[in-house]
């Protein structure tokens, strides 16, 4: 028996076996994976392949950034607390100190920061407790397409329906706006939103806070236009609407600033983080609060697992990392090689195929071009050619390039040209 039907048994029965059926991106990626470096994933029969999905954005500097995994590994080596509660700790210490230094001081941006519980949708559900706290109102506002996490708060202020199946009653008290995507284009967004509170007659009462992604992620790669967001923030302000601006995915540098909303020159009231903030895929999720609303009692919102100690290491080292290899200018460079690429190889195609994006995230909408069948066909063919992509977007019909940030470019141009070659099979089928 060679390795890969032995690798095909692991698959289809210890995994099949004892996996709960919910398990996704494995049916999708089929193989066993063993070691990672960098923008590589390496499979138990040694097989590499490229990725062009860095844990969903949690893995913007790649898989065991040397610098980091040193910090991380003498952390370790010296006992260094592993588990703290919200304990004053050095680990900590040295993360607040540094987040200002190099964040939030050179931004001028005055925020609290709330560790929460491990995930984003922790985060998500301290934004909005908080957010009905200060306001005494119980309504949001949230988008069509907006994903923002899949515990009941999260799940309520996210537009998929498949994934709130089953989950009854979770968008009490949440409406749904329109997103400039699609037909709302030519859609005046912002206005429709201030008609509806202005109208007295609108049977919608004014929320409590508005929570937007500056690109729609899982949404499909939608990225709000910058004049877009400076009216939502000038509504919010007429209002007096707090807005929370979910930054979890497209975060961290992943648009090249360290916050997405940085582009449009606003301050939302409460930014949320979490997937690439702990540098090294390990589980954190923080709420950044101006300071005037942060009115928290002691205790009033918990959680054991606040404040990942190994991810307040490797969450200081990230932002040492990120200053001194330059990699906001080096994402600039990349975008413009994606940009570039996607445009002139793939869009080229055919005239129904949009490209989406900015920075280092971007769609390939085929929606209007084959659809979810040809998407499919298209990112399987990708896996079989050694390149991890996935597909996001309403019926799965967008194709999401999401590399590390790090990724080295002879790498990033190699995935491409896998997209290209699958592309072009799967036309000529």
């Amino acid at each position: 028996m060679d390795v890969f039907e032995h690798q095909e048994i692991n698959i289809n029965h210890v995994f099949a076996k004892h996996e709960s059926n919910v398990r996704s991106y494995c049916r999708n990626f089929p193989d066993i994976f063993q070691r990672s470096k960098g923008a590589i994933i390496y499979s138990q029969s040694g097989r590499e392949y490229i990725d062009f999905l860095a844990g969903a954005g949690a893995l913007n500097y790649g898989h065991n950034n040397d610098f980091i995994k040193q910090k991380v590994m003498s952390y370790l080596d010296a006992d260094g607390v592993a588990h703290g509660l919200d304990l004053y700790t050095s680990a900590k210490e040295h993360f607040l100190a540094k987040f200002s230094e190099l964040v939030l001081s050179p931004k001028q941006l005055d925020y609290k920061i709330q560790f929460c519980g491990p995930t984003g949708t922790n985060a998500v559900e301290a934004a909005l407790k908080l957010a009905r706290k200060i306001t005494k109102r119980p309504g949001i506002f949230s988008f069509m397409g907006a994903y923002h996490g899949m515990t009941l708060g999260s799940l309520s202020v996210t537009g998929n329906l498949g994934v709130k199946a089953g989950a009854f009653g979770t968008s009490n008290h949440v409406t749904f706006m329109p997103y400039p995507y699609g037909f709302m284009d030519t859609f005046d967004t912002i206005e429709f939103i201030n008609s509806v509170l202005h109208d007295a007659n609108s049977g919608i009462e004014k929320p409590a806070a508005i929570i937007f992604e500056t690109v729609q992620a899982e949404g499909g790669i939608v990225v709000a236009p910058i004049e877009w967001m400076q009216r939502l923030r000038e509504l919010c302000n007429h209002h007096q609407i707090l807005l929370i601006c979910d930054d979890i995915q497209v975060g961290c540098g992943r648009t090249g600033s360290f916050f997405s909303f940085e582009r449009a020159g606003i301050v939302p009231d409460m930014v949320i983080l979490s997937k690439s903030i702990s540098g090294y895929g390990f589980p954190m999720s923080l709420l950044l609060i101006k300071p005037d609303l942060d009115i928290w009692e002691p205790g009033e919102h918990t959680g054991t697992f606040r404040g990942n100690q190994l991810a307040f290491v490797a969450g200081t080292a990230a932002l040492e990392y990120r200053e001194n290899a330059n990699l906001e200018q080096d994402v600039k460079i990349k975008e413009f090689f994606l940009k570039n690429f996607l445009h002139k190889e793939i869009a080229s195609i055919n005239d129904k195929i949009q490209i989406r994006g900015l920075g280092m995230i971007w769609g390939i909408d085929i929606a209007n071009f084959g659809g979810s069948d040809l998407a499919q066909q298209i990112t399987s063919r990708c896996f079989e050619l050694g390149l991890i992509v996935e597909r996001v977007g309403r019926d799965d019909t967008v194709i999401k390039i999401l590399p590390p940030l790090t990724v080295e470019m002879p790498i990033l141009q190699k995935g491409c040209s896998i997209i290209k070659q699958a592309f072009s099979e799967a036309i000529s089928h």
